[in-house]
């Protein structure tokens, strides 16, 4: 008696169910190891281009000494949101001190108001301190409003500046629309009404606001400078969160481009991929601690300014020197201080 076609059904069989088995392995292996998958198919197909996308918007300060240290170790970065429209000069609206630890995937923002009024150090006088970036831009096109900007927060804050990084906000509009939009905190109508300001109506309660709207939010300047400082900062921590999306990561080139030239730094592109990776393969989105720099609007000939308080650029030179020691335990960080009213 022939048994050769019932034996091969059971072999036939057995080889699907292997290859099934394979299938659920890998399944599961892409699911409890998606970040390395993801990790390793960015090393072997998008690596290359990221950075050749990169190198466009590496612009070393002049006369500043390269800066090397590990991918762990903390580094401080002034962020510079710059409203800048068609060819004119910018000023950089919004000014963020911030420390990153990679290695704790920790991130600490210290806002700056833009009326804070200081020495704007290279100009030789006081004066608001988003000015600096103008007066900067005055004497180099390249970086001078990076450099003036840098040493003006630094001399503030008592404190070094490691790199800076310059987003200009019209041209996040794209950008914005490419994520899909983002999440935004608004809870009642944003109406600018002023005639001197673009009029426009933000919607509360949208789920995702596009890239117009996003814009309009940032821009948006019929109350405190304090809640305009506020806002920036909440809309660059949401465009950090869709970034950081798996489902976004082989968009990333395509989100260099629309960049373009709206995003300039002194950090080298092999850096800025490696220190990406590094925080990448945490199991969380970086833990974000803000902060402000306190102070009262006064008149100085006439014009409005932002005196900040002395006790509390005391307070913030200690803040981020606790966070740039890189001594210091995750669990030893300070956290920063809440006001009275405030959230």
């Amino acid at each position: 008696m022939n048994h050769t076609p019932k034996r091969k059904k059971v072999k036939k069989t057995k080889k699907w169910w292997i290859i099934l088995a394979i299938i659920v392995i890998l399944g599961f292996g892409g699911y409890f190891f998606r970040k390395d998958l993801a990790i390793l198919a960015f090393d072997l197909f998008l690596s290359d281009t990221v950075q050749e996308k990169l190198d466009p918007s590496y612009k070393p300060i002049q006369d500043k000494p390269e800066v090397t240290r590990k991918i762990t170790e903390p580094f401080s970065v002034l962020l510079l949101g710059v409203d800048q429209r068609d060819h004119e000069i910018g000023r950089s609206d919004t000014l963020i001190y911030t420390v990153v630890r990679p290695k704790d995937n920790k991130v600490l923002m210290v806002s700056i108001p833009r009326d804070t009024y200081t020495e704007i150090v290279g100009h030789g006088s006081s004066d608001k301190i988003n000015h600096a970036y103008a007066f900067g831009t005055a004497k180099d096109k390249e970086t001078g409003g990076a450099k003036m900007s840098m040493d003006t927060v630094s001399n503030l804050f008592d404190t070094e500046v490691s790199h800076y990084a310059s987003i200009n906000f019209e041209g996040l509009k794209a950008v914005v629309d490419e994520l899909g939009g983002v999440k935004l905190p608004i809870k009642e109508d944003i109406v600018n009404k002023d005639p001197n300001h673009e009029k426009f109506t933000i919607e509360a309660n949208k789920p995702i606001y596009n890239g117009q709207e996003a814009l309009w939010y940032v821009r948006y300047r019929e109350d405190s400078d304090m809640n305009r400082t506020m806002r920036h900062r909440i809309f660059l921590k949401a465009v950090m969160d869709r970034m950081i999306e798996l489902d976004k990561i082989a968009k990333i080139p395509e989100l260099l481009t629309i960049a373009g030239q709206n995003f300039t730094t002194d950090m080298k592109p092999k850096y800025m991929i490696d220190l990406a990776k590094q925080m990448f393969q945490n199991d969380t989105a970086p833990e974000i601690s803000s902060y402000m720099l306190h102070g009262e609007g006064e008149r100085i000939d006439g014009i409005w300014y932002y005196a900040p308080d002395e006790e509390d650029l005391s307070y913030i030179h200690e803040l981020i020197g606790n966070w740039m020691n890189e001594d210091t335990p995750s669990t030893s960080l300070m956290a920063p201080k809440k006001y009275e009213g405030e959230e």
